[in-house]
């Protein structure tokens, strides 16, 4: 049997949990203040959803995808990303009657993707992601990109820095893809093989390429800024303008083109220097034809998506402690049956008095239990032997203070809150 975890998978351990804890709860809160609503999709969905919304001609699509028959013969896959399953249930719920704009957000979800691992992103990894569906304004491309910005400066997270670009939109993308295909034509010669396929089908991913040979070829690349039709060109300036107004520094990256065949006008990702090499930790951008895509009314759309994986391993990187691994604050220990029994009676009350209490659940002997509390950090220390149970007393001990105090059983959850000055 093998017990090593499939390839680009890994356990969340449970002296890890906490991080996990602290994050999602920043995360909450700021999506919170910011009015989005929380939604949990299915971990599958029908393969088609992923084909149409995402694009059958990306890397996702064609090389990525968990995709397998289920027992009535209907394609399945693993969702590879958060928004088309948002999206799916946006229409299929008639959230577009509801009064606009629709905020959501999906946190921890699992994602698969069979790619090589690599820091931060695996095979299976977890995604924190907002939509605003029905909002066509750039107030609303600003918004998330603040609340991202939010998240990071709340964790600590420095040395941060944002690069927005413009995809434009079909009426003026197919002008712009004409021009860098007769810019790449004679260049074809030096791309690798999958940039050859993509000169077809999808020729601005090629910018985006992260083969040295391919980064060289396209250098000089017309940039789709110079391409814009005036209502892609007007949106951008306000989306730079709103940033600027509310003081969020940022950088035009003409390179930035992202992954997925959805995306429309403002693009922007989140680059950080603390996983070894500059990688993004957020990105995002518009799709305001995706939910007409997938079979909806025409809504404009606007979201981003960050790997929690990654995001934990930046924080780890700068030093930042997320939160504190719980410990035991009260540790009841018992020798014989009998003693055991009002042991566990003592840490029901405890635990009602919203004490950490824990009881010997081995037998040890009475060394091995107090040796056993300093290991897991324990604050408080009570024995219960054939004494305590004829006299109706307990010793509470202070194993940080080394002091000690005796107690009624009755009075034993007052004491007990007094000596670890509990509150609430």
């Amino acid at each position: 049997m093998n017990v090593k975890a499939p390839k680009g998978t890994r356990d969340m351990l449970p002296s890890d949990s906490h991080k996990w804890h602290a994050a999602e709860k920043q995360i909450r809160q700021i999506c919170k203040v910011y009015g989005f609503n929380e939604i949990r999709t299915p971990i599958f969905e029908h393969t088609e959803l992923f084909l149409r919304g995402i694009g059958d001609t990306t890397d996702v699509v064609q090389k990525e995808m968990y995709t397998f028959e289920d027992k009535g013969n209907r394609s399945i896959t693993l969702k590879p990303e958060g928004t088309a399953g948002v999206v799916r249930s946006f229409i299929e719920h008639g959230m577009f009657n509801d009064p606009q704009p629709t905020k959501m957000y999906y946190l921890s979800t699992p994602v698969f993707r069979y790619e090589n691992p690599q820091a931060g992103r695996l095979r299976q990894h977890h995604q924190f992601g907002v939509e605003i569906f029905g909002a066509k304004l750039p107030s609303a491309d600003v918004e998330i990109i603040s609340m991202a910005l939010m998240l990071f400066d709340k964790l600590g997270i420095k040395d941060l820095s944002l690069r927005i670009n413009s995809i434009g939109c079909p009426v003026c993308r197919p002008k712009y893809q004409k021009a860098l295909r007769d810019f790449l034509q004679e260049r074809l010669p030096l791309l690798c093989g999958l940039c050859k396929q993509r000169f077809e089908t999808n020729p601005m991913r090629i910018i985006d390429c992260k083969v040295d040979s391919c980064k060289e070829a396209v250098s000089g690349f017309p940039i789709m800024l110079d391409y814009l039709c005036d209502e892609c060109n007007e949106h951008f300036e306000s989306v730079k303008e709103h940033l600027s107004a509310i003081n969020i520094e940022y950088l035009i990256d003409p390179e930035i083109v992202r992954g997925l065949d959805y995306y429309t006008k403002t693009v922007f990702e989140v680059v950080s220097n603390a996983i070894g090499s500059q990688g993004t930790v957020c990105g995002g951008g518009r799709y305001d034809g995706l939910i007409e895509q997938c079979g909806g009314p025409e809504t404009p759309g606007v979201g981003f998506g960050l790997g929690m994986e990654r995001l934990l391993m930046v924080a780890q990187n700068q030093g930042i402690e997320l939160g504190e691994q719980s410990k035991t604050q009260v540790f009841v220990g018992a020798l014989g049956d009998n003693a055991r029994v009002e042991a566990l009676k003592i840490c029901a009350r405890l635990r009602e008095g919203g004490i950490f209490a824990t009881v010997d659940h081995v037998g040890k002997s009475a060394k091995a239990q107090f040796k056993y509390m300093n290991k897991i950090g324990c604050r408080l220390a009570i024995m219960i032997g054939d004494n305590e149970l004829e006299s109706g007393k307990v010793t509470v001990k202070d194993l940080k203070q080394s002091n000690s105090k005796e107690y009624e059983l009755s009075d034993l959850l007052n004491g007990v809150i007094e000596m670890l000055n509990f509150e609430g």
